[in-house]
C-alpha cells in the first residue's frame, strides 16, 4: 500500500484536543505515513509499515497511541504501552516526542535504557507509567529484576526493525514478545521491507494492513558502491586499508556506536588529517 497524502491531521481521526496540541505545535500537514498510518492505528488495526527515518514515523505511531490510552489508567509497574527501539540515541528522541505532543493529557511516560541506573528507572516504574520506551536489553533487565510486569500491555510498537536485525537484538524481542498478551495491537516498522524483515515480523503482527511510502531504494548513477565482507577482527584493517588507496579531499565514515566513533577518530591513520565527530551527544 503506497500512502497518499491527507491534507491536514483533521481528517485522520485524532480528538480534537491532539489536534489542537498540533496546531499550538505548528504541524499543519501529515507526512504520507501519518495519513496512512494514523487511521488505520485509532481502529486498533496491526501495521506492518515501511518508512524511512525522517518521514515522521515516529508521530505515525505516538499520536494515536495517545488518543487510544488517554482514558484508563496504569498500575505501578504494569504499563498500558511499549515502545522498542534498537538505541538509546532513538529511544530518547520518542520520549521526547510523545512528551511534547502529550503535554495537555494526563498520560505517564517511562524511558528505560542504559547508562542510567536502575534505582531512578525503578522509582519512576513504581509510581506506574501508562508508556515505556526502551531498548530491548534494558527492557529485559528491569523484567528480570521485577521491576516491570508486561501482561497488561495493549499496544506494541517495534521500530527501526531492520536495525534490531542488524545489531542482533531480535532474538531480545522476540523473548519481549512472548511476555506480552497475544490479544494487543502491534505496530511494526523498519527502513526498509525486505523479504527477511517481512518474516521477522509476521512473529508479531496479526493480520496486517501493509504500508509502503516510500518506493525501493535505488542509488544515484553518481555514485559508485561497493560491498566487502569482512570478519569483525579484520574490519579496521580492511578499511584502513580502503582508506590509503583512495585519492578523496573529504571523507565521511559511519559507524554503530558513539563509542566506536571515538576511537576510530583517535587512529593514527587520521593523523594528518582534520577529524570531526559528530554523534547523539554533541552539545
Amino acid at each position: 500500500m503506497i500512502a497518499n497524502k491527507t491534507d491536514t491531521f483533521s481528517n485522520l481521526g485524532l480528538s480534537s484536543e491532539l489536534i489542537s496540541t498540533l496546531e499550538d505545535l505548528g504541524y499543519t500537514k501529515p507526512t504520507p505515513i501519518q495519513s496512512a498510518s494514523i487511521p488505520l492505528a485509532l481502529t486498533g488495526r496491526d501495521i506492518l509499515g515501511c518508512a524511512q527515518t525522517g518521514t515522521g514515523k515516529t508521530a505515525s505511531y505516538a499520536l494515536p497511541i495517545i488518543d487510544i490510552l488517554s482514558s484508563g489508567k496504569s498500575k505501578a509497574r504494569m504499563p498500558r504501552g511499549l515502545v522498542i527501539t534498537p538505541t538509546r540515541e532513538l529511544a530518547e528522541q520518542v520520549s521526547e516526542n510523545f512528551n511534547i505532543f502529550a503535554k495537555n493529557f494526563s498520560l505517564s511516560y517511562g524511558l528505560l535504557i542504559g547508562g542510567i541506573p536502575f534505582n531512578e528507572q525503578n522509582k519512576i516504574l513504581n509510581k506506574g507509567v501508562d508508556i515505556i520506551i526502551s531498548t530491548p536489553g534494558r527492557l529485559l533487565d528491569h523484567v528480570d529484576r521485577g521491576n516491570v510486569l508486561l501482561n497488561s500491555i495493549k499496544i506494541l510498537v517495534i521500530d527501526e526493525a531492520d536495525r534490531m536485525l542488524d545489531m542482533g537484538f531480535i532474538p531480545d524481542v522476540e523473548s519481549i514478545n512472548l511476555m506480552i498478551p497475544k490479544i494487543r495491537q502491534t505496530l511494526f516498522f523498519s527502513a526498509t521491507m525486505s523479504n527477511e524483515i517481512r518474516k521477522i515480523g509476521g512473529k508479531f503482527v496479526i493480520n496486517p494492513k501493509i504500508i509502503e511510502v516510500t518506493p525501493p531504494s535505488s542509488t544515484s548513477k553518481f555514485i559508485d558502491q561497493k560491498l566487502i565482507f569482512s570478519k569483525k577482527s579484520d574490519k579496521l584493517k580492511n578499511l584502513f586499508s580502503i582508506i590509503k588507496n583512495l585519492n578523496f579531499e573529504s571523507l565521511v565514515i559511519f559507524c554503530n556506536k558513539k563509542s566506536d566513533v571515538k576511537r576510530l577518530s583517535l587512529k593514527k591513520i587520521f593523523n594528518q588529517h582534520k577529524v570531526v565527530i559528530l554523534h547523539g551527544d554533541m552539545l
